[in-house]
């Protein structure tokens, strides 16, 4: 299947208001990142983090807040959301320890390993389950042995009745109007790979991880962490 191209669905009408739209989803973004810096809480208190689809850069500011050794290449190909996360970095006051790349990681440049890496709510637009595993692959390269990964992706069985009940949880998380209810669960049909949970780790896996922990589920939000094996 056709993989869809950031920079069409994260226009610079949708980066501006990105972080807005899900304000309402704000908690469950928090208990991701608080998880996550937990997780990657072992690493050199100088660790070097690739953040893959970095967006808006939310997880960066908050890492980076927390951990203020550590140093991040932010790789994110849609030029607006790109835009949105350097002009965060510089309220943050981090703009020194970030790097930011305008393409995918086949463009960045040869680099020494990272220490951990993280990809929130990005694999699952790759749509085709072959290239999905290769975009894992490709994060394992970066990583040195032993690095982690933190994934997180929506997932869910959408063929099951339990999946049909959590969507219906979802919209009101999100406070989707009843109008447009219907036009999200086909955009998620459409341009989101939404997949059972296992089958997600088990792609993670075959992209070069050790089989992964899922330590996080909020509403269709799945999140997983693995070491490079």
């Amino acid at each position: 299947m056709p993989q869809q191209d950031p920079s069409t669905i994260f226009d610079q009408k949708h980066a501006a208001e990105y972080d807005q739209r899900f304000a309402k989803a704000a908690a469950m973004g928090d208990a991701l990142q608080l998880l996550t810096a937990a997780v990657l809480g072992d690493p050199p208190a100088d660790a070097r983090v690739l953040s893959v689809g970095a967006g808006t850069g939310l997880e960066i500011a908050y890492l980076a807040q927390r951990f203020p050794g550590w140093r991040f290449m932010a790789v994110e190909p849609s030029g607006p959301m790109l835009a949105v996360c350097r002009s965060k970095m510089e309220e943050c006051g981090i703009s020194a320890r970030c790097e930011l790349h305008g393409g995918y990681l086949d463009s960045l440049p040869p680099s020494e390993p990272f220490d951990a890496a993280t990809s929130l709510l990005v694999s699952q637009f790759v749509l085709d389950p072959v290239a999905r595993t290769e975009f894992f692959r490709a994060i394992a390269g970066r990583l040195r042995p032993g690095g982690v990964l933190m994934a997180a992706d929506l997932a869910g069985d959408t063929a099951t009745a339990t999946y049909q009940s959590l969507f219906e949880v979802w919209l009101r998380v999100l406070d989707v109007p009843p109008e447009k209810a219907e036009g999200l669960r086909t955009a998620y049909g459409r341009d989101v790979a939404v997949l059972p949970a296992d089958r997600v780790g088990e792609i993670i896996r075959a992209g070069g991880f050790e089989p992964p922990f899922q330590f996080l589920q909020a509403g269709l939000i799945h999140a997983w962490y693995a070491c490079r094996s």
